[in-house]
């Protein structure tokens, strides 16, 4: 289990028939620059029953320090512009959630 002091939730949720292009621009655009400021993700995860047509990502982060830093760092990037550009079309919503861990006693596996 990736444990991080904080963890950015992001819910994309993607024009109807639009998934397969947004996958493809994602990967192509977007995950060179994400994996260069922010590092691997802890986990991405696409809709199958409830609301569908959505992308969720989580990404964790030392601090909320370390969170402004790297976003800040991402947005600057000309690279990260371009995937605006090329997905702006492809999604409909996005929902952010800064979330942190609970820890229970009952869970402690070290």
């Amino acid at each position: 289990m990736n444990h991080k002091a904080i963890v950015d939730h992001r819910i994309y949720t993607i024009r109807p028939r639009g998934m397969a292009e947004f996958i493809e621009v994602f990967d192509r655009l977007a995950m060179p620059v994400l994996l260069k400021h922010l590092g691997a993700p802890l986990a991405f995860y696409s809709s199958c029953i409830g609301p569908l047509n959505q992308v969720v990502h989580l990404w964790g982060y030392d601090s909320l320090d370390d969170f402004e830093k790297r976003s800040a760092a991402r947005d600057r990037d000309e690279a990260f512009a371009t995937y605006l550009q090329a997905s702006a079309h492809l999604i409909l919503a996005q929902e952010t959630r800064i979330i942190k861990p609970v820890h229970f006693q009952s869970l402690n596996l070290s």
